[in-house]
């Protein structure tokens, strides 16, 4: 299996085509202040570190993890879509330079493209809106659309490929993005190619511990790859 066999083509947003320009830690002090906790404390540069560290993983998993307990757990998750939303309304996303024609040439070369988040359906919509991105792709998928269990899970990369239909096998299926969760969850699936982009949270050194078998600068290098050019 080349690269040129690749048929499907799984891209995370935020970091990957989406640049937020630092949205998350923003919207993670609504979601902190949510559950008494103070931008400026110890407690607050502890948990924020935990949210930089897994940046790609679903966020109600993180907050999870955060505040222990559900219910504090989803308080923190509704202000953190909240806000991170109302900052997209503020026109506060851009597209990663390219990205958008990356994914028209990729659609013209007769490869399917689908774009994940680790956000909320709520949140992922209000981003696509902003960018007027509602019809670039056929498919976006979110962790609820996967039956709750973001990256660093297989889940929404195996959704895609059951729902589109697009690949014969998930050899023939690629994945992308910024994060190591973005590299796991297509290393797990079994996808034939999976890339880190350096246009987000992580770097190489994660890419390649987490099991990348390509870096690139950017989502603009995609589609010449697939043509077998990289």
């Amino acid at each position: 299996m080349t690269t040129t066999d690749i048929r499907l083509v799984v891209l995370d947003m935020a970091g990957t085509t989406v640049a937020d320009g630092g949205l998350v830690e923003r919207a993670f002090d609504s979601a902190a202040r949510a559950c008494g906790i103070e931008p400026g404390t110890d407690d607050h540069a502890e948990k924020l570190a935990y949210v930089r560290a897994t940046m790609g993983e679903s966020k109600i998993s993180v907050f999870r993890h955060l505040f222990g307990d559900e219910d504090r757990a989803q308080l923190a998750n509704a202000a953190f879509e909240r806000a991170y939303g109302e900052l997209v309304d503020g026109g506060l996303v851009a597209p990663v330079p390219g990205a958008r024609e990356a994914v028209e040439e990729m659609a013209a070369d007769g490869r399917t493209v689908v774009l994940t988040t680790g956000f909320a359906r709520v949140t992922q919509e209000a981003v696509l809106d902003a960018l007027g991105w509602r019809d670039l792709v056929p498919l976006t998928l979110c962790p609820a659309d996967a039956g709750g269990r973001g990256r660093p899970h297989p889940d929404m990369v195996l959704t895609a490929f059951l729902r589109t239909g697009a690949a014969g096998a998930v050899a023939q299926v690629a994945v992308v993005g910024d994060t190591s969760y973005d590299v796991l969850s297509g290393v797990r699936a079994g996808a034939g190619l999976v890339a880190g982009v350096r246009t987000g949270a992580h770097g190489d050194d994660a890419f390649r511990e987490a099991g990348a078998t390509h870096v690139l600068d950017s989502v603009v290098g995609l589609p010449a790859l697939l043509r077998g050019a990289g």
